[in-house]
């Protein structure tokens, strides 16, 4: 592993410690530029689920650090207490199931009203 991507992954670490739901995407919340991960906002503010976001495109060595860290090939990445969840299709169909409200709301990041 190069300096370069043991620093990013050090930040990625600490960007998904420091969030209980960590959103790894295209754009920000306020202005999402891709659909995949617009969707996957619309989902976690539809369920009122405060999270952090990275925005992968301020950052070449961030958009391939993430893909190497979880071995996963797109974005946006969605991680929940540390654990990498999936992408939008998979966030999408948790979301459709109701699984995704479940595992906010054993995560203990739901707000009254959910789950």
């Amino acid at each position: 592993m190069s300096d370069t991507q043991a620093t990013v992954f050090d930040r990625i670490k600490g960007e998904i410690a420091a969030n209980p739901v960590m959103l790894f995407m295209k754009g920000n919340a306020l202005f999402p530029q891709c659909g995949f991960s617009a969707r996957v906002v619309q989902i976690l503010q539809h369920l009122d689920v405060p999270f952090g976001t990275a925005n992968v495109l301020e950052s070449a060595e961030l958009r391939e650090g993430i893909k190497a860290f979880t071995n996963w090939p797109t974005i946006p990445q969605l991680y929940v207490n540390g654990e990498f969840v999936g992408g939008c299709d998979i966030v999408s169909e948790m979301f459709a199931s109701g699984e995704l409200e479940t595992l906010l709301g054993e995560a203990g990041v739901l707000k009254t009203g959910h789950a």
